[in-house]
């Protein structure tokens, strides 16, 4: 499996952020093709200060070729070209192999 973690530091507007992401950021994602599941969460400090990272976005693939065509995609452009829409902070990707180990 891969993945493409997305690291979103902390918006100027939460609100106006998360519903933007929720309502029509999301849904262009759903449509990448070969896209198997998506996670998102929000960033947490365990003292209870604002953490740098806002959220992370979790995108998966069977493969990284499989990724690489789903961002050459037109859904895939169109979903890079949204990030000015909603973003106001920085933005960071990180690409994976997902190993799984049975606990």
């Amino acid at each position: 499996m891969y993945r493409l973690s997305v690291l979103y530091s902390q918006p100027t507007d939460p609100q106006a952020f998360d519903e933007y992401y929720t309502g029509t950021h999301m849904p262009l994602a759903a449509k990448l093709p070969g896209i198997r599941s998506a996670a998102v969460s929000k960033g947490d400090t365990l003292d209870g200060s604002t953490p740098d990272i806002y959220q992370v976005a979790e995108l998966y693939f069977d493969s990284k070729q499989d990724l690489m065509a789903a961002l050459g995609s037109e859904e895939g452009r169109a979903l890079t070209a949204d990030l000015p829409n909603f973003v106001t902070g920085d933005v960071s990707m990180v690409f994976t192999e997902v190993t799984e180990f049975p606990l």
